[in-house]
């Protein structure tokens, strides 16, 4: 009953009030990004949904648009800014994402929207985690681990999408809190992970070379 209707319902209600609510924070935000960072302020970025449905994800940019004379985004290191590494550590890039929870594209509570390229290369127990709508909070942070590897996030996000009770959600959505504490105080927002896609193609890469010898 509550993985099937209860659920969404606390999306709709709960996205609804956090943006009438939110809505000035959300508009400061928007004027700083534009300032610090310059138009557009908000970006969006192509995501695999559930049963991997395509759909486009909404956050506020956290860095600048410098190209270099043939007009390529420059490397990222070049391209930070304080300001946009404020909103990563503090998750604050995430609330356009309300957005696309009230329209039913995502979920409070669920597995992280990853890149359509990643799908071919999840392990098939892994695959159960794009069977639910993707979420602005993964069940990982009840680890508490600021920087899980990919086995263990996808891991921790399949073993949700088979047992979702509306106990377990309260349990991450409490255990946010505290990560989003722990994330201001290490600087999250300098966090960078190696892609899915490259990080396994790289492991199965490796095992034909072991094969090999």
């Amino acid at each position: 009953m509550y993985r099937r209707f209860v659920k969404r319902g606390f999306d709709v209600l709960l996205s609804a009030i956090a943006l009438i609510i939110l809505s000035p924070i959300i508009l400061i935000i928007a004027i700083l990004v534009r300032v610090f960072m310059g138009a557009p302020v908000i970006f969006k970025q192509e995501r695999a949904g559930k049963d991997n449905k395509r759909f486009y994800i909404y956050k506020f940019k956290t860095m600048r648009d410098i190209r270099d004379e043939n007009g390529d985004l420059l490397p990222d290191e070049q391209r930070k800014c304080r300001f946009g590494e404020i909103l990563r550590s503090t998750s604050l890039d995430e609330l356009p994402e309300l957005w696309n929870i009230f329209v039913g594209d995502m979920s409070i509570i669920g597995p992280r929207p990853l890149y359509m390229s990643y799908i071919p290369y999840y392990k098939e127990s892994e695959r159960a985690r794009n069977t639910v709508r993707g979420g602005l909070v993964p069940p990982e942070v009840l680890s508490y681990d600021l920087t899980p590897t990919w086995d263990s996030q996808l891991k921790s996000e399949a073993e949700y999408a088979e047992n979702i009770t509306f106990l377990t959600d309260l349990k991450i959505f409490f255990a946010t809190f505290v990560v989003l504490f722990k994330r201001m105080r290490y600087n999250y927002g300098e966090y960078v992970r190696e892609p899915l896609d490259k990080e396994r193609a790289k492991r199965i890469e490796d095992s034909k070379e072991e094969t090999l010898v």
